[in-house]
């Protein structure tokens, strides 16, 4: 049987953290609503002191969702925890997610105060926290780069005041997977109270590491992952939700599920995109328009004849209608007969050995080859099976 992992969405408040990706209120409550139908278990709605704006997006989201929790951000300042209260006062089921910097670059630079204040701080922060919501997550920003033996002490300090949720936030991506994972057992081994919270991961992808990091976080004991969709978020982003809710899916003998309804991915993640403004890269995991696209030769003949040989994932599985056969000067003749039977030509083998050096010619002027321009060729060949075919434009 598989342990369940929690999927904390953050795109409405890590996420926004885009310079120029702010949304209103109805563009956030839009997206929370579509996160709702994706099965994510937890949405953080935003940092209701940030803005009043923020504060009244929060509480929109509150009365607009019923499944998942509803959770506001707030620093371990008293009154950002009672207006993150206020905020979420709607809510089904409401969260405070609290916290303070524990590197020693943050204690000394940031906060410039002690460690044993730090300690004071989270406990008090839990506290006040725990008056207005039941479930309370503690954050220990910058966990990455802090050194374990303090961080197993502050959890430990946040865990007997109350705290639910535990989370390890690689804030600025430094960490290496192994360090990563590394730090986590350690607090399930060396924390005596870490059996009452769940520990949570916030990893940022500064290096590129913040899936991998993740996914090592819960290979080693964490139970949720908190994600964007997309990836997006403060400067180099955040761990992208479909990419590491697909590795737990293609990956059974990791024996974890997320129970999201991945069909939803593709579309969820062009509504983010439309919404924010924030284009997704062609050659993104997952929901990147180049995802399930062969255009060499050699890929498009073995994902003809079977799927599976190029591709891992059906394209289904994520909400794409089927892979794509791009025709480039690097195609070959499987490819070119392949698209041509999709618009209604089936070419013998004397038409196919004739078109395609004609075809080559046109691609290499060409960076892609679509139906219409296929239509034309093979017009021009005289290939009869083309003559009646409606032009494409």
């Amino acid at each position: 049987m598989s342990d369940k992992v929690y999927i904390f969405d953050t795109t409405l408040r890590d996420g926004e953290q885009v310079p120029g990706c702010k949304l209103n209120t109805p563009e956030k409550v839009e997206i929370a609503l579509q996160l709702e139908k994706l099965g994510v278990d937890i949405i953080e709605a935003g940092f209701p002191i940030s803005s009043p704006g923020d504060f009244k997006s929060v509480a929109e989201i509150c009365k607009a969702v019923n499944d998942p929790v509803v959770c506001g951000l707030s620093r371990a300042v008293m009154k950002d925890i009672e207006v993150a209260g206020d905020a979420l006062k709607y809510a089904k089921r409401g969260r405070i997610h609290t916290g303070i910097g524990t590197s020693d670059l943050h204690v000394q630079f940031k906060l410039r105060t002690t460690r044993e204040k730090i300690i004071e701080r989270a406990v008090a922060a839990v506290t006040h926290a725990k008056r207005f919501v039941e479930d309370v997550e503690f954050y220990a920003e910058d966990a990455g780069r802090t050194e374990n033996e303090f961080l197993a002490r502050v959890v430990e300090a946040a865990i007997k005041a109350g705290a639910t949720v535990v989370n390890i936030p690689d804030t600025t991506g430094y960490c290496l997977p192994g360090e990563y994972g590394a730090k986590i057992q350690y607090l399930k081994e060396n924390v005596k109270n870490i059996h009452k919270a769940i520990i949570s991961t916030h990893c940022h992808n500064d290096l590129g590491l913040a899936t991998a990091n993740s996914i090592a976080g819960v290979s080693h004991g964490a139970r949720q992952i908190e994600c964007t969709i997309n990836g997006i978020g403060e400067r180099a982003g955040n761990t992208s939700l479909e990419e590491v809710v697909m590795i737990m899916k293609q990956h059974p003998t990791l024996h974890l599920d997320t129970g999201i309804n991945t069909p939803m991915l593709k579309s969820l993640s062009n509504l983010v995109s439309d919404r924010m403004g924030m284009v997704v890269q062609a050659n993104k995991a997952i929901v990147g328009e180049n995802a399930f696209a062969h255009s060499s030769g050699i890929h498009q003949d073995g994902v003809i004849k079977k799927r599976e040989t190029y591709e891992i994932m059906d394209p289904a599985d994520v909400g794409v209608d089927k892979s794509s056969i791009v025709l480039t000067a690097r195609s070959g003749r499987a490819a070119l007969a392949y698209r041509c039977k999709e618009i209604g030509i089936n070419l013998t083998k004397k038409e196919l050995d004739g078109a395609y050096p004609e075809f080559l010619k046109i691609a290499d002027r060409k960076k892609e080859i679509n139906d219409a321009d296929l239509i034309v060729l093979m017009r021009r060949l005289g290939v009869a099976a083309a003559k009646n075919l409606t032009s494409i434009t």
